[in-house]
């Protein structure tokens, strides 16, 4: 695994050398080419000014912030680069934090950690088990890209985690979402969801989570590439239902789909036997 920045994480006056690497497999996303319908042809783009309708350069095309309608203050490269944020290459954590205030709509990019060198990994793995002994995740500011952004570090089974996260003044509230409003749930219906969620409780590592469309599109190109005919089942509606009966039934099913567990009889198997005579 190659890594994509090296620095330091600092909080007082400790200071761990560490990596960054990516946490996310490239190339794991399907994309397509735009084509010429006639011959297959790349399709192109050029920019077009919408005043006089001429095609620009990227030398005729400069930055604006439109501040009213239709009326641009013009910032040049030179203006950006007065405010450019150098690199420290290092991650100054500012506090430390309870896991549960962290709101999950900031998390953005994820990253692995790891101890730049031997030297580094007693302190990597000291700050590693103090975050998870004492529930507290790591809040800090790095530059990256000439931008500061946010980072949270928290444990991840043997080393660390870090994840870029959005600013809070970016996100919605949620109250703003049209009919979203508290009401008090029925309490048969709400005992009925109860047992309808135990009945369908299992750990998250058994689910089988895959993505399902990336791989129909891949059946589909090597259908075409094969002179195969595509069919394609047609999608049944689902009967709409009263709540009460989609809650009974639902539970019904999800009992019928649980796999009975098997009964111990204090007998070895044969797979047993052989090991213990191996």
């Amino acid at each position: 695994m190659r890594a994509i920045w090296k620095g330091h994480i600092r909080f007082s006056l400790v200071t761990i050398p560490i990596r960054m690497y990516s946490a996310i497999v490239s190339g794991s996303t399907i994309s397509f080419r735009q084509l010429h319908k006639e011959d297959n042809g790349r399709i192109g783009y050029q920019k077009v000014c919408k005043v006089c309708e001429e095609n620009v350069t990227a030398s005729d095309i400069v930055k604006g912030y439109e501040y009213e309608p239709d009326q641009y203050v013009i910032v040049e490269n030179d203006d950006l680069q007065k405010i450019k944020l150098k690199s420290t290459k290092v991650i100054d954590i500012e506090a430390f934090v309870d896991e549960e205030e962290v709101n999950p709509a900031l998390f953005d990019t994820p990253y692995f950690a790891g101890p730049d060198g031997e030297v580094a990994t007693k302190a990597y793995s000291l700050l590693r088990q103090t975050l998870k002994d004492s529930g507290k995740l790591g809040i800090g500011k790095v530059v990256l890209r000439d931008k500061e952004n946010i980072v949270l570090i928290a444990p991840e089974g043997p080393g660390l985690m870090m994840y870029k996260l959005r600013y809070p003044k970016e996100l919605r509230n949620i109250e703003q979402v049209p009919n979203v409003e508290s009401i008090d749930a029925d309490e048969a219906q709400l005992k009925l969801a109860a047992t309808l969620v135990d009945s369908m409780a299992k750990p998250f590592a058994d689910l089988e989570l895959e993505d399902k469309y990336k791989q129909a599109v891949m059946d589909i190109v090597e259908a075409k590439i094969e002179g195969k005919e595509i069919v394609v089942s047609p999608e049944e509606e689902t009967p709409v239902v009263d709540i009460m009966t989609a809650l009974q039934e639902s539970i019904d099913l999800a009992k019928t789909q649980k796999k009975p567990l098997k009964k111990a009889t204090g007998k070895k198997s044969k797979e047993d036997k052989d090991k213990k005579t191996a």
